[in-house]
């Protein structure tokens, strides 16, 4: 009978660890951004600004369909982003990228392949650096790296910073590859977009088509709330202090 009290409370202990780590994750509070901020202080989360002004983030295309859908709506809306582009799927899509680029978006480095780039040796993420970086260099300088699935280490930031990339995660991810609810990141995003705040949203297939829907909910209100929606790059030059 103790072994089975001791058995209960273990579990009930473990699913409000596991709970509280969740709403963590969710929430993204204030203080948790600010300490990942001053552990590695050159990865972008967020900025400082008093201008009413976001980024947006849109990581894993090109896709052949929500791609161009996702381009329209930026464009119906006077917004712009940057699109962490998988290589992989560049053949085939190379006007949907030269378009992004002739339409004011920005192109970022999402390496080649999709899959979490901590799995891999540094010597195969450089490698995938410097492949994926010759394709998309080709329609203009490439500056900021998203790695596969956000996660890295300092062997993987110092070979960052070694072949000229920025590094860029986010403050405001509504995790939509794993909850598949397009509604659910509109609330979300709405809810925790701030000045200088990052937002991660994704394309690709389902994603795509996801984020297409939350978009139409998003830029609308953003726009009613007299926000600007803007690549990193723009949204580094609106940082307090900035020159």
């Amino acid at each position: 009978m103790i072994a089975f009290r001791i058995l209960i409370t273990v579990s009930i202990i473990a699913l409000i660890l596991t709970l509280l780590f969740i709403l963590l994750v969710l929430l993204q509070p204030e203080w948790l951004m600010a300490h990942l901020r001053a552990r590695s202080p050159e990865v972008i989360y967020s900025i400082d600004t008093d201008q009413p002004v976001v980024a947006l983030t849109i990581d894993d295309g090109p896709d052949e369909t929500y791609s161009r859908k996702i381009l329209d709506l930026l464009k119906k809306h006077h917004a712009h982003a940057t699109f962490f582009i998988i290589t992989e799927r560049v053949p085939g899509n190379e006007e949907i990228l030269q378009r992004m680029v002739e339409e004011g978006h920005e192109i970022g480095n999402h390496l080649t392949e999709d899959e979490p780039s901590i799995k891999l040796t540094n010597h195969q993420f450089e490698q995938e650096l410097i492949q994926s970086d010759q394709i998309l260099s080709q329609y203009g300088e490439v500056v900021w790296i998203r790695p596969g699935s956000g996660w890295f280490n300092d062997e993987m930031l110092e070979t960052i910073n070694e072949h000229g990339y920025h590094l860029a995660l986010g403050s405001v991810y509504p995790y939509d590859p794993q909850i598949g609810l397009a509604w659910y990141s509109a609330k979300y995003v709405l809810w925790k977009a701030k000045p200088g705040a990052v937002i991660v949203l994704h394309d690709y297939e389902n994603r795509g088509k996801r984020t297409v829907a939350a978009l139409e909910e998003i830029l609308p209100q953003l726009e009613d709330r007299g926000y600007q929606v803007v690549t990193l790059s723009e949204l580094l030059m609106m940082e307090n202090g900035a020159q």
